[in-house]
């Protein structure tokens, strides 16, 4: 399925009908999921959750996981979080993410799970927070937060 395909999908479902989807293997995921190498795991009504196993081929020049892994999973997950409580017909927009990394990513480290959640849902405006834990520890990797504009259908 094209990504432009997918998008139509997405458009034609409710939020977490359509994210379950995902999740269920029903449709296929976002490519931005195949390029980075992470699946959608967990989905409920303002929370979902990422799992990826970070390898070498995400490491940055001095022998880490590049922090836009990171990066990545949180907008994933706290954007998706948002997206989990459209209506049929509604979109959102990402207007605003920030992160902070606190523990560097290794390719031996196993795998991480990113888990964001909405914070607040408005008409208009939804505010999501994000987390990326080491699953074998549950130690803290990332946390961040998200502003999402509501666009109705």
């Amino acid at each position: 399925m094209a990504a432009a395909e997918l998008a139509e999908r997405a458009r034609s479902m409710p939020g977490l009908e359509f994210l379950r989807a995902i999740r269920d293997g029903e449709l296929p995921p976002a490519p931005i999921q195949e390029l980075m190498g992470f699946q959608l795991v967990e989905v409920d009504e303002g929370r979902v959750a990422f799992r990826a196993t970070p390898g070498e081929q995400h490491y940055n020049p001095i022998g880490v996981v590049h922090g836009g892994l990171a990066a990545t999973l949180l907008d994933s997950a706290m954007g998706a979080s948002v997206h989990s409580t459209l209506q049929l017909g509604s979109a959102y927009t990402t207007l605003e993410t920030k992160f902070n990394l606190v523990r560097p990513m290794v390719a031996d480290g196993g795998t991480v799970l990113a888990e964001g959640r909405v914070v607040h849902r408005g008409s208009r405006v939804a505010t999501a927070e994000g987390r990326v834990v080491r699953e074998a520890d549950g130690k803290l990797l990332a946390h961040g937060t998200s502003t999402c504009m509501i666009l109705a259908g």
